[in-house]
């Protein structure tokens, strides 16, 4: 399987495709990376260094792997943080070039905006473009709780909630969504619930609720929830697989209380998590 991942990248840590990118490679499969940014660090110390590529760097790049002939041979695109609305268009454009080669591509946009206590935390006019032409080009989303309910215009303080948000959303393209963080009336204190919905049903998958807030995780559970649905084409499945190897990763890195997520360390997790979680059909 190929799979072509544009997003951010950092020199130090795991964040954007410096998270997404080796749990990929370990499972398998022939990741092409296309990074947006390059930086020393990710933003959430406060400092650091590097610069934001333009968005033409990525048609050159697509353009480039076109002329190999390879787009035909694209199982499907990864895209995260997009840093702007341009860098955004370019990201879709790439999307219909691999779809005109390889009708069976799919999409799999992790549309970040904010979260919960933070808000949002991207550039203006991000949120809006996600809204209007990422969402409606994905086949599969991946939203935390708080992007669920901006994207959706409702909220989602019930599991009720979040299937009536799952649902507005499916009606306006993807026919797949995880929710990667909700915490509903129904979820325990000391839990957290991932929500998946799909064309074979909706599934909670419940871990406990780790002391930990890490950046990078999302884009870790994006790439892991693509690749498990892209190869099962269970929901259940791929939710089960992703949320049982993320939460393996995020317990050794709060165990070791490490500052970055310990991807290397922690590799087994993503092909025999430790710890298996069943999904709830709801």
């Amino acid at each position: 399987m190929n799979i072509l991942s544009i997003q951010s990248h950092v020199a130090y840590g795991h964040v954007g495709n410096s998270s997404a990118v080796f749990p990929l490679q370990r499972l398998g499969v022939e990741v092409w990376p296309i990074h947006t940014v390059q930086f020393s660090n990710h933003t959430g110390y406060g400092a650091w260094r590097g610069q934001v590529f333009e968005a033409g760097v990525i048609g050159e790049l697509i353009l480039g792997i076109e002329e190999r002939g390879r787009l035909a041979a694209c199982d499907g695109v990864l895209s995260g943080y997009m840093g702007s609305a341009d860098i955004g268009a370019a990201i879709l454009d790439a999307v219909a070039r691999v779809r005109a080669a390889n009708p069976r591509a799919h999409y799999c946009c992790d549309p970040v905006i904010g979260d919960v206590g933070r808000g949002i935390f991207v550039r203006p006019g991000i949120p809006e473009f996600m809204r209007d032409a990422a969402v409606p080009a994905a086949d599969i989303i991946t939203p935390n709780q708080f992007e669920l309910e901006l994207l959706s215009g409702m909220t989602a303080h019930t599991h009720a909630d979040a299937a009536a948000a799952c649902d507005a959303l499916h009606a306006r393209g993807p026919k797949v969504i995880l929710v990667t963080s909700l915490h509903a009336q129904e979820t325990p204190e000391d839990s957290i619930d991932l929500f998946a919905s799909g064309p074979d049903g909706r599934f909670i998958l419940r871990t406990p609720r780790l002391d930990v807030s890490l950046n990078g995780a999302g884009d870790a559970i994006a790439a892991l929830f693509f690749l498990h649905f892209k190869r099962s084409g269970s929901t259940a499945q791929a939710l089960a697989a992703a949320g049982s190897s993320i939460f393996g990763v995020l317990k050794r890195t709060h165990d070791a209380a490490s500052r970055e997520l310990l991807l290397v360390e922690a590799q087994d997790e993503f092909v025999s998590p430790t710890i298996f979680f069943t999904p709830v059909p709801v």
